[in-house]
């Protein structure tokens, strides 16, 4: 085991079945030696710096049905609401104010926002803000759209992959294709964004393989972002009944991740807050270095939930602000509130 987990460290490399092997067999003494590995590669990649993202969830509208997400099309109880392209400015205008220099702009897949409208929105912050970074979570568009976005100044896409097994995502993904999900990975690579994949731990008949499996197409793709996260059952979902995944199993998937993709950014998800007191900080202290404190309006936050028990969803954008930097500073990190690139593309940048 010992071998495996220098080799990891040392090459950021292991083949599919190692990682199982190492999955299947991890015990606490050389969980220990994992997240050490992966605390000193992110100091030796990134510092101690912690880069703060402002998140504004502008729509829980979405056509998909996903068997896991609270705001499925499915789902009657949801409370549904849009922010108009005003109202999304006027979050960015508090955002900057309080310091912020990336916004991600996450919603559903909703198509009342057509690409006129994003584009139109994503022009406008940059003409008030040109020195912040765009971050877009808006699902699957076709290439004529994502370029589009891009080109209106968009910087970075984040389209988690959520599993990298054809049977899962098939079953947990009923109106989704897989192919069309990993070929707009790819296209939006291509194009140019800086890009952000992930997947859910603990997802019901997911297996050591799947998230082996899950590990080394993140390896493949090398993406800027990883966002990876505990599966959280959901009342109003088919999956309410499931058994969800666990603060200590994502830790071990983030600790590899920051080893085998090691110049990623990797955030510390709310979804690791909302089943842990310290979820976040137990994040970063394995590799973790980003977190997205929420600039939505009070009024909506609650609406937004994907998973059960979300926290924060009731603070002022100030507030919130404020107490993730203490929690930060406790963990022994500092706030970085630059734009925070990832080092694959600063690197790019630079050779341009």
């Amino acid at each position: 085991m010992l071998d495996l987990l220098d080799k990891l460290y040392e090459q950021n490399y292991l083949t599919k079945e190692e990682i199982v092997y190492i999955l299947k067999n991890l015990d606490d003494a050389h969980k220990k030696i994992l997240f050490d590995y992966s605390h000193s590669t992110r100091l030796k990649y990134y510092g101690n710096k912690v880069f703060m993202r402002g998140l504004i969830e502008f729509s829980n509208i979405c056509k998909q049905d996903c068997l896991y997400c609270g705001i499925r099309a499915s789902n009657r109880k949801v409370d549904r609401y849009r922010l108009t392209p005003d109202e999304i400015i006027e979050c960015c205008r508090e955002g900057y104010r309080l310091g912020y220099r990336t916004f991600v702009l996450q919603s559903g897949e909703d198509f009342w926002y057509t690409e006129e409208i994003l584009t139109g929105i994503i022009r406008k912050i940059k003409e008030l803000f040109p020195d912040v970074a765009i971050t877009l979570s808006i699902g699957e568009r076709s290439e004529e759209v994502y370029r589009n976005l891009f080109e209106a100044g968009a910087d970075r896409f984040l389209l988690r992959h959520e599993t990298a097994s054809r049977h899962l995502y098939e079953k947990l993904h009923p109106t989704m294709n897989f192919d069309n999900r990993i070929n707009c990975l790819k296209t939006l690579k291509k194009i140019g964004y800086q890009v952000g994949a992930g997947f859910m731990v603990g997802l019901p008949e997911q297996t050591a393989e799947d998230l082996a499996g899950d590990l080394c197409f993140l390896k493949e793709l090398e993406p800027d972002m990883i966002g990876i996260g505990p599966f959280i059952p959901h009342r109003e979902t088919p999956l309410k009944g499931s058994k969800g995944g666990t603060v200590e199993d994502t830790l071990v998937m983030l600790a590899f991740a920051r080893l085998l993709v090691p110049d990623c950014l990797l955030p510390a998800t709310t979804a690791m807050g909302t089943l842990h007191p310290k979820g976040r900080e137990l994040a970063l202290k394995v590799g973790a270095n980003v977190v997205m404190p929420n600039l939505s309006p009070t009024a909506v936050r609650a609406k937004y939930e994907l998973y059960e028990n979300k926290i924060c969803t009731g603070d002022e954008a100030a507030h919130c602000r404020q107490c993730i930097e203490r929690r930060i500073n406790s963990a022994g990190f500092e706030v970085d509130m630059g734009r925070g690139d990832s080092l694959k593309s600063r690197n790019s940048m630079q050779r341009v």
